[in-house]
């Protein structure tokens, strides 16, 4: 690899692996190229491209499929954003959807920003190098060249799924926390005489304020069932999508209650002053584990002081007497 780096450097001087580098990302974008604009057309594609024509003419300016025009633009990339099995798409449409991004797009999205900020930090580490190489009177290392360009592509190429990843254990914790205060309202609703549907309905009415993750997700649950859903297929999908240990085992709960004709009211009551326990036992929890972390802080900000001030004035004499017997 150093002799590589130092026939380049040889060659083309200096500059010579960001040169290299640039010429390999060019060609790989040049090659990707025809890729991306080899796509089918889909002929329901054409039939909804038809009737949206149809529809402007009648429709003017207030067609839904103008509002789309973001997403159309990325669909001749389709083949290149999107993954290639059914099974990694379902996969990767999942992991968006628990973090609230639920549009039919949102996996081409979400390909297309990582593809664009990587080629972008990218971009700009290549500029910084080439900055940097020519502020510098004897110039930068082959090594720390290649390191300024790949560094800010990684990051770039890593920080849209990292901030995904932050967002879904966001909204864990804020479901978490609101759902026994949604099981309470549900089962208020239920024992007032409503059904089951009519409670979701309300409970995310309620909770758009407070806990708006969770009544994003009982909406979704309700225009579900009015969809037309079989109930246990779309509460199972609701766990999935929660990744919520508690709200998986209710899930559970009212499947079995429904499948065994028992009382949805008494089984939403003791699974209610279930979760009010659990979480007094988190917020316990969470508190006793406070004086372990202050122990570190008080151990670092604490002692190093006490021992200056004891051992400090015994110390100091003990280098006076040796001085003092040097002489």
């Amino acid at each position: 690899m150093d002799q590589i780096l130092t026939l380049i450097t040889d060659k083309l001087g200096p500059m010579g692996p960001v040169i290299v580098l640039g010429f390999l990302g060019a060609m790989m974008i040049l090659a990707t190229i025809p890729s991306m604009m080899k796509k089918r057309v889909d002929p329901l594609d054409k039939l909804r491209a038809s009737i949206a024509e149809k529809g402007q003419a009648s429709q003017g300016s207030n067609s839904p499929q103008l509002r789309q025009s973001g997403s159309k633009k990325l669909e001749k990339y389709a083949n290149f954003l999107e993954p290639k099995s059914a099974e990694e798409m379902t996969t990767s449409r999942k992991w968006l959807q628990s973090a609230g991004y639920k549009s039919p797009t949102a996996v081409r999205t979400f390909h297309a920003i990582q593809f664009g900020m990587g080629l972008g930090f990218l971009a700009l580490g290549v500029i910084y190098a080439m900055l940097s190489n020519a502020k510098s009177e004897v110039g930068i290392s082959s090594t720390q060249m290649i390191m300024s360009v790949l560094l800010p592509g990684a990051f770039g190429y890593y920080a849209p799924k990292r901030w995904v990843n932050k967002r879904i254990e966001a909204r864990k914790l804020e479901i978490q926390q609101g759902f026994p205060d949604a099981l309470d309202m549900l089962l208020v609703c239920v024992e007032a005489g409503q059904s089951l549907d009519q409670g979701i309905i309300r409970v995310s009415k309620e909770l758009v304020r407070s806990y708006p993750a969770l009544a994003e997700e009982f909406e979704t649950v309700s225009h579900e069932i009015k969809a037309g859903l079989d109930k246990p297929t779309v509460l199972r999908a609701f766990g999935e999508r929660s990744g919520v240990q508690d709200v998986q085992s209710f899930v559970t709960v009212m499947i079995q209650s429904q499948q065994f004709g028992t009382s949805i009211a008494e089984a939403l009551r003791l699974y209610a002053a279930d979760m009010r326990d659990k979480r007094v036992l988190r917020a316990e929890e969470a508190a006793n584990k406070i004086p372990t972390k202050m122990t570190l802080g008080t151990m670092m900000f604490t002692v190093p002081p006490l021992l200056i001030i004891l051992v400090g004035p015994s110390v100091y004499d003990m280098m006076e007497n040796f001085k003092s017997i040097g002489r």
